[in-house]
């Protein structure tokens, strides 16, 4: 059972530290390749570290005291998460909107391809182990952290299509749209955050200890 936390645990700490990496790889090619999809991107990952953290504590706190409810860095790392996503979808939309009518275009989108194809493997592999985990310690917690892992997923499918949509086309409202998809679903994970922050029931909820984690 230990192994099996520890398992957890390192899952949690490996989903930080690639979306570090990933923010930071994101945001810099799409800063020097005027890509606002992948620009995006990259501030989403940033803000799913801040999330990852409260899972990484949630964790480490069921290891300690299993059965014992959401404390407050949980709960603050919620609204910090919630709030950062509600003010990078407004970003979004409006700078997507500016690029529309502007007619504003990426360099290029080869950097968003390859990002998207290494997030859609690593979050893959995430969801792969966090189930396998969850389902071996019987927690509905791990096993909701490793659903909402998806969204991770989506998101990637969405600044893959982007990417290769412009790439194949250089039409370039591939790109804003693009922006706009992310920005949705960070308005989403916005909601879902502050929902959770309030002790509300979501989809991400363990139905047996009341834990609830944020969604990615």
């Amino acid at each position: 059972m230990a192994n099996l936390y520890t398992t957890a645990l390192l899952l949690a700490r490996i989903t930080v530290f690639y979306n570090i990496a990933e923010g930071v790889v994101s945001v810099f090619f799409g800063a020097a390749d005027e890509t606002l999809s992948l620009f995006g991107f990259g501030v989403d990952s940033f803000v799913e570290v801040v999330s990852g953290v409260g899972i990484w504590h949630m964790i480490s706190r069921m290891m300690r005291h299993p059965g014992s409810n959401p404390d407050s860095f949980e709960r603050t790392a919620l609204r910090i998460t919630g709030t950062a996503f509600y003010v990078l979808a407004a970003g979004l939309v409006v700078t997507a909107l500016i690029n529309l009518h502007t007619g504003q275009r990426p360099e290029n989108t080869f950097w968003g391809i390859v990002i998207s194809l290494i997030s859609i493997v690593t979050m893959w592999l995430l969801i792969h182990f966090k189930l396998k985990v969850g389902r071996a310690l019987q927690s509905d917690a791990i096993i909701a952290d490793a659903n909402c892992t998806q969204t991770c997923l989506y998101l990637s499918f969405v600044l893959l299509i982007s990417s290769l949509g412009y790439e194949l086309t250089g039409i370039g409202w591939f790109d804003s749209l693009g922006a706009v998809a992310i920005a949705v679903f960070s308005y989403r994970e916005g909601k879902e955050a502050f929902e959770k922050a309030k002790g509300k029931s979501g989809s991400c909820r363990d139905c047996h200890s009341g834990i609830q984690i944020n969604c990615k």
